[in-house]
């Protein structure tokens, strides 16, 4: 089963293939915004790396959030677009979930961070401690103050991870050093999330048949977008 996997939720763009037992190739760049200008080229490139044509492709795996809007609706248009061409189904996988995927297992409860902007994160909170990420605490949208508040409601040792754990590291040491709990930050280098990763958890919940169709796939913003925010602003004040 040959899976392309897409994610554009955070300023990097990364796409791979997998034949659902091995990585076949793989690409990540760090985009500033350019989501729509790199992304086709890139998945030709690791179709063409991997010897793989695109009519070989079974699934399509794409991160759909939370993260930044646009460049979460590239992502998500383009594997739309092509599971229809293809006529292949899609795997959606949530951002959080490839974040607390990507840390090895641990007995600490993980914490998934991405950056929301505004002054605000989105986070969830998993288990890993038997391999495969268990959610204990569903994705939500708040303060640094408020995912702090989590963390001392669950009481228990951390690893903390993302884009998100990065803006604020500062903040959160700061609110989390009275509290006697110990904290683990994971490494910069897993702070987006990851194509490879997401191809990895594709593959698994594909050989289960845990697919949607095209028009079924739907993204996790949590949060309007920030135009809508700064309309609604305006029109109310």
């Amino acid at each position: 089963m040959i899976i392309l996997a897409i994610d554009t939720s955070t300023d990097a763009v990364s796409v791979a293939v997998n034949n659902s037992k091995q990585l076949l190739a793989s690409a990540h760049v760090t985009s500033d915004r350019r989501h729509a200008e790199l992304l086709a080229p890139m998945i030709s490139s690791v179709c063409s790396q991997a010897d793989i044509a695109m009519r070989e492709i079974d699934v399509i795996a794409v991160d759909i959030g939370p993260g930044l809007f646009t460049g979460m609706r590239v992502g998500i248009a383009s594997a739309k677009t092509i599971a229809q061409v293809l006529d292949v189904p899609v795997v959606g996988v949530s951002s959080l979930d490839i974040l607390a995927r990507s840390v090895t297992t641990t007995q600490r409860v993980v914490l998934s961070t991405i950056d929301a902007r505004r002054g605000e994160l989105y986070w969830a909170m998993y288990r890993n401690d038997i391999g495969s990420s268990i959610e204990v605490k569903p994705p939500r949208v708040g303060s640094v103050s408020d995912c702090v508040v989590e963390i001392i409601d669950r009481g228990q040792e951390a690893l903390i991870v993302g884009n998100g754990a990065l803006r604020y590291r500062q903040q959160l040491s700061e609110m989390l050093e009275t509290t006697g709990l110990s904290i683990e930050w994971a490494s910069e280098q897993l702070a987006q999330p990851s194509a490879t990763v997401l191809a990895l958890i594709a593959a698994e919940l594909a050989l289960l048949e845990q697919w949607q169709t095209a028009t079924e796939l739907q993204a996790l913003y949590l949060r309007a977008p920030d135009a809508e925010i700064n309309w609604t602003t305006r029109v109310n004040s």
